[in-house]
């Protein structure tokens, strides 16, 4: 809880900040679009969080999007399925690789790391295969579909609403039903909840199928927004983007910790960074240097309390 009302103040002083500093920032455009993007980020972090709170990684996230991006492209302008088909197609390939992930890492005690990595780079190679490398997108049409990502009710993104009726689901399952105490119990301590009677590899291989779902849904949403896929750089690096936003709202990178609230917060703050960023001018491509300091400085943060925890105890 320490980490989320931390977290909450940190942002609370940077929305403080911008607010001052520039103009722009409370321009109703801006509020909308830092609304959307917080909406896509905050769902597919979801995923990374869960992961992380198993003891895991995963790598792969930004080239599955990219894949599932063309697929979804593909699906409607070429193969003829119709939006609900082509929808539950691509959530369906993608539950099926986190599946991969879950039993390559449960069954052949692959490290996730290696794992995740390898999907990273086979996913991005099959998205270029699949359409020689030439972009993809949805031209005028599908309009009502694309509301999806760029419509509002009340100024409200539907993406920002629908990754509140995500969390508000995640919460339950996450902190509030058996796989939830499940899920921190391996997360914190994989042999004892083992021998606990706890079934570490359905948890596991569960929790990468969730998130490679949650990943489906954002990489809908974002392909939709952007209208047009580039099969090699079409979310490149979104992975850090979910990683850092977990570790930053409180998730430990050693596993058994975290909460639904602080991954959005963490969210929060990387999309609110990365709009400061733009409307202040600064150099785009220190974008990822902020987004690599806020991990390293997550990381010995979460190093720095585990040991005053162990001390006091």
């Amino acid at each position: 809880m320490g980490k989320v009302i931390g977290i909450a103040c940190i942002l609370v002083l940077l929305f403080i900040g911008l607010h001052t500093s520039s103009d722009r920032f409370s321009e109703p455009d801006n509020r909308f679009n830092l609304s959307r993007q917080i909406g896509f980020l905050g769902i597919y972090a979801m995923g990374a969080g869960i992961v992380i709170i198993t003891g895991g990684i995963d790598l792969s996230v930004g080239s599955l999007m990219g894949l599932i991006g063309i697929l979804l492209a593909l699906s409607l302008t070429e193969w003829g399925f119709s939006v609900p088909f082509a929808v539950l197609f691509c959530l369906g390939v993608a539950a099926f690789l986190g599946w991969i992930h879950g039993f390559l890492i449960t069954k052949t005690h692959l490290q996730p790391f290696v794992v995740t990595l390898c999907g990273l780079l086979i996913y991005r190679g099959a998205a270029r295969y699949i359409v020689e490398d030439s972009t993809q997108g949805f031209g005028s049409g599908f309009q009502t579909f694309k509301m999806l990502a760029n419509g509002h009710i009340g100024g409200v993104p539907y993406s920002l609403i629908l990754m509140v009726v995500i969390a508000i689901g995640m919460i339950f399952l996450i902190h509030y039903s058996v796989f939830g105490r499940q899920l921190f119990a391996v997360g914190g301590n994989e042999q004892a909840a083992r021998f606990s009677g706890v079934p570490v590899d359905r948890v596991k291989t569960l929790a990468y199928v969730i998130a490679a779902i949650l990943t489906g849904v954002a990489a809908i949403l974002i392909a939709l927004y952007t209208n047009a896929i580039q099969p090699a750089s079409h979310g490149q690096f979104y992975e850090l983007y979910a990683i850092a936003a977990a570790v930053l709202g409180g998730c430990s990178l050693r596993g058994g910790e975290g909460t639904v609230i602080g991954i959005l917060l963490g969210a929060t703050l990387i999309q609110t960074l990365w709009n400061g960023v733009n409307i202040l001018g600064i150099q785009s491509y220190l974008e990822y240097a902020v987004i690599g300091g806020v991990i390293l400085v997550s990381a010995i943060a979460d190093e720095v309390l585990r040991k005053r925890f162990r001390k006091s105890t």
